[in-house]
């Protein structure tokens, strides 16, 4: 993790990175490397491979590691690097590296240039000793059961570059993004200063202001920035906000988004009284969160179910075709009757009706995760065919619902309903329905002995791996060799006894 030296990057040649790419290739199915892999990868035209793994051993562009198994090379942070800015320089995205401005628990700034305008590059390193939960804190490793730190650090930047990219197109005030490749992200560099640095303002109730509405503007967008703090938000000459950092930028239907929200405002409320002395009673609320765009389903943001997100879409697309076909019909009844008066519906009774009549209705409870359901709820729908209305839906479904037809309102405008029958069924249907919410036990449901039974295997397997780090081997001997030595000593001892 050390400082960043670019001076060997000009005395590489094509074949370095030629070998640098091979080892690259060779770490998305192994830990390490071997050289015999390497060279296959690589495949240069006169050989002597070996000889150009040493030189970049020696530069730590790549590092010689044992195995328990096989020994190999891997690729250091160093040897990344460079080649992100390989590619970045044939991109023209960077011409000239200068000097560190910054440095984080995920990544360290840089002011490069190119074409004489000075820009910034951010190096995400994955891995420090301050933040190596990750697994908890970042969804990076979806269903994998671990990943190399390089690859992490990778999947970081290509999120930040995406959400950065939608929220400049949308005019919010963040830095332009212009490239990116693996863990590296070029994007405008800000002149102005942190946040955190600023003891005086001419206009404090203006900054304080202006950030609260970005915070919700944000939720109105349908993400959420979660670390919404003075160390990621530069204060510009004439006093403008311009928000940094977001590989950690979640949807507004994340489990703990109310949460999330509610610690960014109460950031800015406690940095504000504590530097300025400023203290406001009216500040932003979760409820009070109106979604009128789905901005974390274009970004694929932390949160956000691709099913969830398919089955609104195809009942919006629904909801728009009966629009239309009611349009159509009001225009004909309209000579004939003009006496008639329409009533809007209530949203949330609307989508249901659309997706009990449609076979979206599987689809929405996978996605809500209401598929299994016991035989009880089998009975209550059938009842509900009958005129019945289920009354042991969970609560918890109707509000994913609810939230999520805020979002299609706007977009899918309901129609109008004349017959003024319908809207009394509707409302009668409403007032007889009763939903019981489910109640939650904390009691723990695993028996006493197979709890001390796991404790005690998770116990020894972490001793077996504290062990297996202890007893690896030091020297130049490669693994082969290393096992043919340990051989010939056990033959020669117990030579004794067998002959």
């Amino acid at each position: 993790m050390g400082k960043l030296d670019v001076k060997m990057l000009r005395n590489l040649g094509p074949e370095d990175f030629r070998v640098l790419t091979a080892i690259e290739m060779g770490m998305k199915n192994h830990a390490l490397v071997p050289g015999a892999l390497a060279a296959a990868i690589a495949h240069l035209r006169r050989g002597g491979i070996g000889k150009r793994l040493k030189e970049l051993c020696k530069h730590k562009l790549l590092s010689y590691d044992r195995g328990d198994k096989y020994d190999g090379y891997r690729l250091t942070n160093s040897g990344y690097d460079y080649l992100a800015l390989k590619s970045l320089l044939h991109r023209d995205a960077v011409d000239a590296f200068g000097n560190q401005i910054g440095v984080g628990k995920e990544s360290n700034i840089y002011i490069v240039s190119a074409g004489g305008q000075e820009r910034c590059l951010k190096l995400h390193r994955l891995g420090r000793v301050c933040f190596k939960k990750v697994v908890e804190k970042r969804d990076y490793h979806k269903n994998r059961k671990s990943a190399s730190w390089l690859y992490l650090s990778r999947i970081s930047a290509t999120k930040e570059f995406a959400y950065m990219t939608a929220l400049f197109n949308r005019q919010f005030p963040v830095p332009e993004p212009y490239d990116f490749n693996r863990h590296c992200v070029v994007m405008e560099l800000v002149k102005g200063t942190l946040l955190n640095h600023v003891q005086c303002l001419n206009n404090v109730e203006a900054l304080y202001d202006a950030l609260m509405n970005l915070i919700m503007r944000f939720a109105e967008y349908g993400v959420i920035h979660g670390d919404f703090n003075e160390f990621n938000i530069i204060i510009t000459g004439d006093e403008t906000p311009v928000i940094i950092d977001f590989p950690q930028m979640m949807s507004i239907d994340h489990a703990n988004a109310q949460m999330y929200f509610e610690r960014d405002v109460h950031c800015v409320n406690n940095f504000f009284k504590k530097r300025f002395g400023y203290e406001s009673e009216t500040f932003p609320q979760f409820s009070d969160v109106e979604r009128f765009a789905s901005m974390d389903t274009e970004v694929k943001c932390t949160g956000f179910k691709r099913e969830m997100a398919q089955c609104f879409e195809a009942a919006g697309e629904r909801l728009d075709d009966d629009c239309s076909e009611s349009e159509n019909g009001t225009t004909a009844e309209a000579d004939e009757s003009s006496d008639d008066q329409s009533e809007p519906e209530d949203t949330c009774s609307k989508l249901v009706e659309v997706i009990e009549d449609s076979k979206l209705a599987g689809d929405l409870d996978k996605a809500l995760g209401l598929d299994d359901r016991s035989e009880d709820c089998a009975d209550s729908d059938k009842n509900e065919e009958n005129g019945a209305h289920p009354k042991n839906l969970d609560l918890l479904s109707m509000d994913k619902i609810a939230r999520y037809m805020r979002g299609l309102e706007v977009a899918y405008p309901l129609r109008e309903d004349s017959d003024e029958a319908s809207a009394s069924r509707s409302e009668t249907r409403c007032s007889e329905s009763v939903y019981e919410p489910s109640i939650s036990s904390v009691a723990s449901t695993i028996a006493p002995d197979e709890a001390k039974r796991r404790i005690k295997k998770q116990q020894q397997s972490k001793n077996s791996r504290i062990q297996r780090k202890k007893c690896v081997p030091k020297g130049d001997a490669n693994a082969v060799t290393r096992r043919r030595k340990e051989n010939k000593c056990n033959v020669q001892e117990s030579s004794g006894i067998w002959f």
